[in-house]
């Protein structure tokens, strides 16, 4: 009688030979794209600059639509609209930092799981405030000296806008995703998304000045499923 672990060995060569996988290699697949922008870029100006000049500086880039040279659009963020029963993406991470920085929220868009917590940072040396107004997750309103730390939790998905009373240019962005499959585009406008199943997919994709865009995705034989989603320009 062949012994156990030659059995074993026989059956991995013929799932190998077979192609065949084991049930948790089913959700191997990917999405990999970019987000770009259709159209012609619109002319942003500069933020004019009437207080703090000292760390602040006298005027501000627009940080709105930062584009690549291909117009790749970074800091988009995109998700699937029903993630596959059963299947397990990586998770996203339960703490997230955002500082300010150059009176400037670094980063400017961060994706947190609902039930997961944002670090808020202050790194000028002067007086920062965070001020929210969500309408899924309680809001805030907090002064934030210089050095200190403010940790905020986000139980429930939405898409929330965070300012600084002090300083009116100061956008930031907090995304509470519903499930882990979400990504941030980086400055290439380049994300992707892992632990997929073949089927069919809602694509969405965020923009803070362009809005929200949809698209069908099949992801099948080819791994990792390319995708471009064009933003219209605004």
């Amino acid at each position: 009688m062949k012994s156990l672990s030659t059995v074993l060995c026989a059956l991995a060569v013929f799932m190998l030979v077979t192609g065949l996988a084991a049930p948790g290699d089913a959700a191997a697949g990917a999405i990999k794209g970019t987000v770009t922008l259709k159209g012609t870029a619109p002319e942003l100006k500069k933020l004019a600059v009437t207080i703090d000049q000292y760390v602040c500086g006298k005027e501000k880039n627009p940080e709105e639509l930062v584009l690549s040279p291909q117009g790749g659009i970074r800091s988009a963020v995109v998700w699937l609209d029903k993630p596959p029963a059963g299947a397990s993406a990586p998770a996203l991470a339960p703490t997230v930092t955002m500082d300010q920085k150059g009176c400037g929220f670094l980063a400017r868009v961060v994706v947190v799981p609902a039930g997961g917590k944002i670090d808020f940072l202050n790194s000028d040396r002067l007086l920062h405030n965070l001020h929210s107004t969500p309408s899924a997750n309680p809001p805030f309103n907090r002064t934030q000296p210089k050095g200190r730390t403010i940790t905020i939790p986000f139980e429930k998905p939405e898409i929330i806008r965070v300012t600084c009373d002090l300083h009116s240019w100061m956008r930031g962005w907090v995304v509470v995703a519903e499930h882990p499959y979400y990504a941030l585009t980086d400055g290439a406008g380049e994300f992707e998304l892992k632990g997929l199943p073949a089927g069919r997919y809602t694509l969405k994709v965020w923009q803070e000045r362009l809005g929200t865009v949809s698209k069908e995705v099949v992801v099948g034989d080819q791994d990792p499923t390319p995708v471009t989603l064009e933003m219209p320009a605004r």
